[in-house]
């Protein structure tokens, strides 16, 4: 009766929160703005897919601009949560273990990978028509594949990572596979698919085995945990971390895990190729995040050690690769990108390994890192996109007297490259090598640090060689009449730049994300 009495003097809300006196509640309030990114996309997603039935072929483009203003508005839909301080889906007995959290890390990735999707859409709404896909599939699966993206950063829980992780990787396997009776493109999702599924079940294994050594999928009740092992779990606990690595260093496109990678982009369409190449690979550097700084930090001593070397290893053999890309190959320049992204990762991975040494404050630099990546890789990828509209066979000799005919188009080209190699003006690009290098060196990883200025002295002969490519005279004047680049691709060109430009004026606007902790104390 005592209970009862206290029960009916709770406030309603509270009376729904604990339906009896000591007993924890599964009922619980949802923080909607909170999951706006992510549920916003999805939304579009369902909605273009029925929409698709009903829609006569010559209006299949609105399905296109619709996805391009539903992910400008998961977009903007960030602007409210700058604050970083919201949470959702906790657990009532324990109100700080909750599996979404919006905090700064989360907030700055969504906005990567939406943003990075947004540039993507731009990208598709011209090749869709061109290469004649179908037009709702293919926006359904993109806008799924974004809605993943954006889960994964704000998961705090294995089980939300691991469903985030697939969500953002099965619909990429289609799109890569969505030219119809291209073989490259079948063979390339085949490659994509039988190599990311492996992957997820050695993965999923060893969330398994840590969640046998700990009881708890929650990240942060996973690292108090894993704090004091039993005597007998703890082979059990330290398998299960190395298998669940596995997984996300896969989608990094870390050595040995990078096999994918050239023949992934060279088969799929010129955006989806860019969207792997940025967002596919934020999502797999953001699950590394979460597992290694939040839920494994009790075994940095095996992780921190594996990753140098993973990083050591992948920019060496990602720009090696690069350097030997024939300028008259097919599809080279294409290959060349690949294998720069798989250089590009190994300079990613530095600061997550410095994070073993001197504490997660370091992850900054790799946000800093992947920010100015995303604008100039994706940029770089729209340049090609509208350079394989009148030559498709993607090779970097075609890139040859592109000043000449596409002035506008070939300025930016080099400027992406220039900042890629980290060379002025291209400043960011510079800053941000400065920064991932500082952490190395500040962890005590001075070997590291001299690999990757080795490597970067090597990427320079590829870039430069490249950039100096755009403004040679042509070997033959241009035939026939140059076609007008489609606004959206011209657009997305445009916004790229301008925002590779802007960073390299103000690069604090990136750079101040390694200078803290973007995850609460």
């Amino acid at each position: 009766m005592t209970a009862m009495t206290a029960m009916t003097a709770l406030p309603t809300t509270a009376a729904a929160a604990a339906p009896a006196a000591g007993a924890a509640s599964l009922v619980q309030s949802v923080d909607w703005l909170a999951i706006t990114p992510v549920v916003l996309p999805a939304a579009v997603a369902l909605v273009v897919l029925v929409a698709d039935l009903f829609v006569p072929e010559r209006r299949k483009p609105l399905l296109g601009w619709l996805s391009v203003v539903g992910l400008a508005a998961a977009t903007a839909a960030l602007i409210p949560l700058r604050a970083g301080d919201r949470a959702t889906f906790c657990l009532a007995t324990d109100p700080g273990a909750c599996s979404y959290t919006a905090d700064h890390f989360a907030l700055v990735i969504q906005f990567l990978v939406l943003a990075g999707a947004l540039v993507t859409a731009l990208l598709s709404v011209t090749a869709v028509r061109d290469a004649r896909m179908p037009a709702g599939e293919y926006w359904f699966l993109l806008l799924s594949s974004a809605a993943g993206a954006a889960l994964l950063p704000a998961s705090r829980d294995l089980a939300t990572l691991i469903v985030a992780l697939e969500v953002a990787s099965l619909p990429a396997f289609a799109l890569v596979g969505m030219r119809r009776g291209d073989r490259l493109s079948s063979e390339a999702a085949l490659k994509f698919f039988l190599s990311s599924v492996t992957a997820t079940a050695v993965s999923l294994m060893g969330v398994s085995f840590v969640y046998a050594a700990t009881g708890s999928l929650h990240l942060t009740q996973v690292a108090d945990r894993l704090e004091d092992v039993p005597g007998q779990l703890d082979t059990l606990a330290m398998a299960g971390v190395a298998l669940t690595l596995v997984g996300f260093a896969f989608k990094t496109a870390a050595v040995p895990f990078h096999f994918w990678v050239p023949d992934t982009y060279v088969g799929a369409p010129l955006p989806i190729a860019g969207y792997l190449s940025v967002i596919g690979k934020a999502v797999g550097f953001t699950g590394l995040i979460l597992v290694t700084v939040i839920a494994f930090p009790a075994y940095s001593e095996i992780w921190g050690p594996a990753l140098a070397v993973l990083a050591a290893l992948t920019m060496t053999l990602g720009n090696a690769a690069a350097v030997r890309q024939r300028a008259d190959r097919q599809n080279s320049a294409v290959r060349l990108l690949a294998w720069s992204s798989v250089g590009q990762a190994g300079y990613l991975l530095v600061p997550i390994a410095a994070a073993a040494y001197s504490g997660r404050d370091q992850i900054g630099s790799t946000v800093a890192y992947a920010l100015m990546y995303g604008a100039v890789n994706l940029g770089a990828f729209a340049v090609a996109a509208l350079v394989a509209r009148t030559k498709p066979q993607n090779r970097i000799s075609d890139y040859r007297g592109l000043y000449a005919q596409r002035p506008a188009a070939a300025l930016a080209l080099a400027f992406f490259l220039l900042c890629l190699a980290g060379l002025p003006p291209g400043l960011i690009g510079l800053f941000a090598k400065v920064t991932v290098f500082r952490s190395a060196v500040d962890a005590g990883l001075g070997w590291l640090a001299v690999v990757m200025a080795v490597n970067v002295v090597i990427a320079l002969y590829y870039y430069l060689r490249w950039t100096a490519l755009l403004f040679r005279a042509p070997e033959a004047p241009a035939e026939g009449v140059r076609t007008k680049a489609p606004w959206p691709v011209s657009a997305a060109i445009a916004v790229t730049a301008v925002v590779a430009v802007v960073l390299s004026v103000a690069p604090q606007l990136v750079l101040r994300f390694a200078s803290g902790s973007l995850f609460p104390l």
